[in-house]
């Protein structure tokens, strides 16, 4: 899907997502090409509060994007 997709679709899934899903998952916008998703998902948990939805675009070289989720770290 392009961008805008992308984001409606995220804006969709956060709307009808749990609270509990919401605190423990990272749900984000990402490249489709995996080498390229791989990359931006490495950077984004270094640092989560530093992106936002518009930075996996300087990751992706063809438009196509994909909303994944996954399980946020945590730190004791």
């Amino acid at each position: 899907m392009d961008f805008k997709e992308a984001r409606e679709h995220k804006k969709e899934s956060l709307k009808n997502a749990d609270q509990s899903v919401l605190n423990l998952f990272h749900v984000i916008i990402t490249p489709s090409n995996t080498d390229e998703s791989a990359k931006f998902i490495e950077d984004f948990l270094k640092s989560p509060e530093t992106f936002d939805d518009e930075s996996c675009q300087k990751y992706c070289s063809d438009g196509n994007y994909e909303v994944v989720s996954f399980k946020k770290e945590t730190h004791d």
